[in-house]
């Protein structure tokens, strides 16, 4: 059922787990206890297709299988065009491997002073402070790293991280993320939020997570006390589809935003999931209702085995521009391309301008009415004599 306003709490005691108390289901370490991992475990819930099998069977040589109850609740198990379903449950297209796909796309590795930090723009690093997530999304664009399926043997080096990120004035930016930093536990993300805090230069600290979709249960009072504490902490959270806006979501959004953390979202445009404007739509509209700004629309990353996800460019440009206009600017995400092999994130524009002279810019609006902008003034409008009450701005 999609998030209602007006029925909060609505998924408690529903769906295979309405024999669980209610203090067990609001348990987010309940909730990573009984995460469903195996094909078997999935095979007791509901029928899988030949190609879920398929992919199922080889899916912890590539990325390990793991769904919170919570999420597999919103699963629509009669439907195998299912978008929750189509996002974590395996295929057989992830074992297929296409012109152009690579295991460390975004060139991470060669990005990475020391083990787990990326700096590949000049003011910023990423932090990879764990490998593990609540679930896995199996278009990850770090299958390689997480959840260690592919032996990639990666271990977080806190204190390696901190002291770079110490010794380089230039940082004044530092994303966590991982796996999900929000896996961790109330003392050690704490105790990285803090150290973080402590380094003068360090002006802006962000998480990127996935943990309030996957298990809202883990924003407890507890841990939005320490964002309060040491904020503000900036979060982007990962929502593809309308389905994944429930009333938990909403409710640990809320409770992130009552703490002072300014909340973005972050989708990834995947065939079959959300590659149609009507659907993108409503999850914007959504997201601002839970108090989230839709901040960026990726393109996939061009990982191993990505493929059937994977959506034309021209698509995604018609869905922006479905967009532009036709709602609120708070509602419209930037769409982009993290380019390849370590580019950095390429903004994928609407084709709006249709010429640029000397004299004025000519464009088309929303609707493809034409418009005029002048680029010089006319001399004669001028003014010759001060503008009474006029002040120069500091």
């Amino acid at each position: 059922m999609p998030y209602t306003e007006d029925r909060a709490a609505w998924f408690e005691g529903q769906g295979l787990w309405q024999h669980i108390p209610a203090s067990d289901w609001r348990d987010w370490t309940w909730q990573l206890k009984n995460r469903i991992t195996t094909v078997e475990q999935l095979e007791r819930l509901m029928t899988l297709t030949a190609d879920e099998k398929a992919g199922c069977a080889h899916a912890n040589q590539k990325l390990a299988l793991a769904i919170t109850p919570y999420f597999f609740n919103l699963i629509d198990r009669g439907d195998p065009d299912c978008p929750i379903r189509k996002q974590v449950i395996p295929r057989a297209g992830e074992l297929v491997v296409s012109e152009g796909e690579m295991l460390d796309s975004l060139d991470e590795d060669g990005h990475s002073p020391v083990p787990g930090l990326v700096h590949r723009y000049p003011d910023r690093v990423l932090f990879l402070v764990t490998d593990r997530c609540a679930a896995y999304c199996r278009y990850c664009t770090r299958s390689r790293l997480v959840s260690n399926a592919q032996d990639y043997n990666f271990h977080p080096e806190y204190e390696q991280g901190l002291r770079y990120i110490e010794s380089h004035p230039e940082v004044r930016d530092v994303l966590l993320s991982g796996g999900d930093p929000l896996l961790l536990s109330d003392k050690k993300l704490e105790h990285l939020i803090s150290r973080l805090r402590a380094i003068k230069h360090v002006e802006f600290i962000r998480i990127g997570s996935r943990i309030p979709v996957f298990l809202p249960q883990r924003v407890t009072p507890e841990l939005c006390e320490i964002f309060k504490k040491y904020g503000p902490i900036w979060m982007s959270v990962h929502v593809n589809h309308p389905k994944e806006c429930t009333a938990e979501l909403k409710a640990a959004c809320e409770r992130l935003a009552f703490a002072g953390v300014p909340l973005g979202n972050q989708s990834v445009l995947l065939k079959g999931v959300n590659d149609d404007a009507d659907v993108m739509k409503a999850l914007v509209h959504r997201l601002l209702r839970m108090r989230v700004r839709p901040y960026y629309l990726y393109q996939m990353d061009l990982i191993t085995g990505g493929s059937h996800f994977k959506v034309d460019v021209r698509k995604g440009l018609e869905i922006i521009q479905s967009l532009r206009g036709h709602t609120t600017g708070y509602a419209v995400p930037q769409y982009v391309i993290d380019a390849p092999g370590g580019g950095g994130k390429v903004p994928m524009n609407p084709d709006y301008v249709e010429k640029i002279t000397d004299d004025e810019v000519i464009f088309r609006n929303y609707e493809g009415q034409r418009f005029s902008y002048p680029l010089k003034a006319d001399p004669r409008e001028v003014p010759t004599e001060p503008i009474v009450g006029a002040r120069v701005l500091a």
